[in-house]
């Protein structure tokens, strides 16, 4: 690459869009081209924010105040980009993280209804002006999804949630495709994995020719 600078790839989508499966592909690909990489995720990525995750992804009886919610994402983010992604990056290697930043747009701003400009208020303050390089996007209608993941085994607090949640979630994903169409690629997850797999495939060919531009 002509630059020093690593690549920030992020894979966002719904419950059951076959994230981890493609991450797993997009991984194998990478390293037949040699391109130094790290997988990680959100939230989550460091000991503290992996500790952190699981504050937000246990069910409780004790409701869960959005603003909370909120702001536990935004720490566990902060943790990770000092600890993990900016590190990585200013070495050169490739970033690959599940779920970023967008995540909470859809979840947090779509699926809670906080207003996005706190959101974004919060994106600038943790993040200054880190955002990704490419984002894939997996999509795929919210009864498949939410038929794959039940399938998974028992539910978190997020993956427990109706399924207008869903729906807002996936609205909220779609509009920030279009709003941010340069960095954005929408994969349809609904496909055979080999057709998923196809689609990626040219992503990833965009991507490796970037990284050497």
């Amino acid at each position: 690459m002509s630059s020093n600078r690593g690549l920030f790839i992020t894979i966002e989508g719904g419950e059951g869009v076959g994230k981890s499966t493609n991450i797993d592909f997009i991984a194998r690909r990478l390293k037949q081209q040699a391109i130094p990489f790290i997988l990680t995720r959100e939230p989550g990525g460091t000991p503290l924010a992996e500790d952190i995750r699981q504050l937000l992804l246990t069910p409780r009886e004790e409701g869960v105040a959005e603003n909370t919610e909120l702001l536990l994402m935004f720490a566990a983010r902060a943790q990770h980009i000092a600890e993990v992604i900016e590190p990585a990056l200013a070495r050169g290697e490739w970033v690959v993280c599940d779920r970023f930043t967008d995540a909470t747009f859809a979840y947090q701003g779509g699926g809670r209804g906080i207003p996005m400009a706190k959101i974004a208020d919060l994106e600038q303050w943790v993040q200054g002006d880190l955002r990704p390089d490419f984002t894939v996007l997996l999509d795929a209608p919210v009864e498949v999804g939410m038929s794959r993941a039940s399938q998974r085994g028992a539910l978190d607090r997020f993956e427990q949630e109706q399924k207008v949640f869903f729906e807002s979630v996936r609205e909220a994903y779609l509009a920030m495709s279009e709003k941010h169409a340069s960095r954005y690629r929408v994969v349809d997850a609904s496909q055979t994995l080999d057709r998923v797999q196809e689609s990626l495939s040219t992503v990833i060919d965009e991507m490796i020719a970037k990284g050497k531009a």
